[in-house]
């Protein structure tokens, strides 16, 4: 692992985005509630949480992070179609939740894939990207759109 004892704890954030690609009918049924397993953006949002604290047991030389808040929101996207996952991370520690914010996105969509997988089979998972951060050393960063 990298040292970081050096490094001063301030507040920092992070935020990723996922987007999941679905059928359009898929769309529908998770707007109106129809799908088996229950309501499908507030499961994944609660994963998303769940995965954003587990991340330093799943990537090997990540440090864990005192999170101190976590955000997620979804967008009905009729064009992908799909639902785009936005996370957002806070920490006060000594190195960025840039890794919690992606587990976060990642394991929501991952949560939405396995809610409608019965149904469509055929859903993508793509451009999961860290799309800003703030704090630390560096300052702040915004991928450019």
């Amino acid at each position: 692992m990298v040292g970081i004892t050096v490094k001063a704890e301030t507040p920092r954030m992070a935020a990723a985005r996922a987007r999941v690609r679905m059928e359009a009918a898929t769309l529908q049924r998770i707007r109106e509630g129809g799908i088996g397993k229950g309501d499908v953006l507030a499961v994944a949002r609660l994963a998303a949480i769940g995965g954003s604290k587990q991340t330093p047991a799943l990537i090997p030389l990540c440090h864990p992070v005192r999170i101190t808040a976590v955000d997620v929101r979804f967008t009905i996207d009729e064009g992908l179609p799909g639902v785009i996952v936005d996370a957002r991370v806070e920490a006060h520690d000594r190195t960025g939740p840039d890794m919690e914010a992606m587990m976060a996105a990642t394991t929501a969509a991952l949560t939405i894939y396995d809610m409608c997988k019965a149904i469509d089979r055929g859903m993508t998972i793509e451009a999961v990207e860290l799309t800003a951060k703030e704090g630390g050393k560096s300052g702040g960063w915004r991928r450019s759109s």
